[in-house]
């Protein structure tokens, strides 16, 4: 009975070949991934400067156009009263709005995250030679 043929040993120069070739296809992969993420956040960034400009821009105009409305309404009889409650009201929807957006930028993701997450899954598996 015949023994199947062992391939023979690798050299130092074909371990060292094959090394690098991994660590090449690990660089060329997780450079893909922030390419795909990074466009991800260039997208979503382009996405909320459009919502917020046509947020500016409608919200701007109903302001105008209702405290024009109250204060040709009250020229008469409550001028002074309705400046200072359009003022005021003014002034909480701004502090209501500024606290709504810090909120928002609060849960949004972190950029990056999962390109990070798997160079510290390469940087665990290289320490632990596996």
């Amino acid at each position: 009975m015949k023994k199947p043929a062992q391939p023979a040993p690798a050299g130092y120069l074909a371990s060292l070949r094959s090394l690098g070739d991994g660590l090449l296809a690990t660089v060329r992969e997780r450079a893909e991934l922030f390419s795909v993420e990074l466009q991800e956040e260039k997208f979503r960034l382009v996405q909320t400067f459009v919502w917020l400009a046509a947020v500016f821009f409608t919200g701007l105009l109903a302001v105008i156009f209702a405290s024009l409305a109250l204060v040709f309404a009250f020229w008469d009889t409550a001028r002074l009263a309705v400046f200072g409650g359009l003022a005021a009201f003014y002034i909480v929807a701004l502090l209501a709005v500024i606290i709504a957006f810090r909120r928002y930028l609060a849960r949004q993701p972190a950029p990056f995250t999962d390109t990070r997450l798997e160079l510290r899954e390469d940087q665990a598996c290289i320490r632990n030679g596996s």
